[in-house]
């Protein structure tokens, strides 16, 4: 097992927590971690017919085979269990964790935490691997672009399978076993075309009538769908900051997605030489970048506020984080040779936002990290520490 930088955390949480929630994709190492931080505890798959009737049918009796405590994996496929493990953590007597549990559909597990266990429950999300991760193992391709290609999916690497061969394995399971559990969908083949398109607009603002239309749907069903693809880890919005500097703002989020491997898969991305004149290779290397930093805060066991800001006029910055009042502007270049042009983005906001400015990051292709302008220039590999 490649050791995963969330166990300090998931195992420092697991003295203080009665639950422990672990979600994330599917296949992102969720059930590997659990069982590895947690050897001694009895395991059980509730997507397994057997016992996913058992905990439908008769919940206490099943809750009841753990009387130590358990890994309850996939939990979102028994939701009427969750009041009775509240009444099963309330009744007992015993210290420290008693039940982790993991989940790949984000909006049925935040009902049943909302609803039954508010209080009690510890939640903690784990993404596929993240550059650090590749790095300290060896894994990581021999630039970025490869690297992204790849994506970050465990199996693969541990298996030996090629990305071309895998993920579109993973595609399809996956809208022939999540998506048909969910109702908001209703006309596979049209959402089918939906995530492709999806793909095709990384880092880009959504247009939700101009998807609707290629698509031949409605504004509300896309956006019903695209809650179906964030619930289940599949994509993410980047929402536009809401200060507003002396200038009118655009209100519209941007598109990005959980695995640049997937992503590349989806926009039929069949080889790292396909990415030299991709027309999306500046969106892509958007979407790594962002994508680690988020995996870095959630490995840290943080939530991660990010937004990116945009005025009327054009000028823009990729992404900016807030903490005790202070804004932490980031720009994002696919280059691996840095002009002087790069930094006008970080120039022209610095102006408006002034004394709220903390400390300015530029990111790009490159290897080289230093200061140029008060920007903390980082290469790609920085991404594996930077925090912002």
């Amino acid at each position: 097992m490649i050791q995963r930088k969330l166990m300090s955390r998931v195992l420092e949480l697991a003295e203080k927590a009665s639950i422990l929630t672990l979600t994330g994709p599917r296949q992102s190492g969720k059930t590997t971690l659990a069982r590895a931080a947690f050897p001694h505890l009895p395991y059980v798959n509730l997507e397994t017919g057997d016992q996913k009737n058992f905990a439908t049918e008769d919940p206490r009796g099943f809750l009841n085979r753990f009387p130590n405590g358990g890994i309850l994996d996939e939990i979102q496929s028994v939701p009427s269990l969750f009041p009775y493990l509240q009444e099963t953590v309330d009744l007992s007597s015993r210290p420290g964790l008693k039940f982790l549990l993991t989940g790949s559909q984000n909006m049925a597990l935040q009902q049943g935490i909302s609803q039954s266990l508010a209080g009690r429950s510890t939640q903690l999300e784990l993404l596929p691997f993240s550059l650090g991760e590749l790095l300290e193992n060896g894994l990581a391709g021999p630039d970025v672009w490869s690297t992204l290609w790849k994506g970050g999916y465990p199996r693969p690497f541990q298996e030996g399978w090629a990305p071309e061969e895998w993920l579109p394995s993973y595609i399809q399971n996956y809208l022939e076993r999540d998506v048909r559990q969910l109702s908001q969908v209703g006309d596979l083949g049209k959402f089918r075309i939906f995530v492709q398109l999806c793909a095709g607009r990384i880092g880009q603002m959504v247009n939700l009538s101009g998807l609707g239309n290629e698509v031949g749907v409605d504004h509300k069903t896309i956006s019903r769908w695209l809650s179906v693809l964030e619930s289940s880890y599949i994509v993410f919005q980047l929402r536009p900051h809401h200060a507003n500097f002396h200038k009118r703002l655009v209100k519209t989020p941007k598109l990005f997605f959980y695995d640049m491997g997937l992503a590349c898969s989806l926009l039929r991305i069949r080889s790292v030489a396909d990415l030299d004149n991709h027309y999306l290779r500046g969106g892509l290397f958007e979407n790594f970048a962002i994508l680690e930093l988020v995996k870095n805060r959630l490995n840290r066991g943080e939530r991660p506020s990010y937004w990116f800001w945009r005025d009327s006029s054009g000028h823009e910055v990729d992404l900016l984080s807030e903490e005790g009042g202070k804004i932490c502007p980031l720009e994002i270049k696919a280059s691996e040779t840095l002009h002087s042009s790069h930094f006008e983005g970080l120039q022209w906001f610095s102006k408006l936002a002034q004394d709220k400015i903390d400390r300015s990051h530029l990111v790009y292709a490159g290897g080289d990290s230093h200061v140029r302008h008060d920007v903390s220039v980082h290469g790609w590999k920085g991404l594996a520490d930077l925090v912002v």
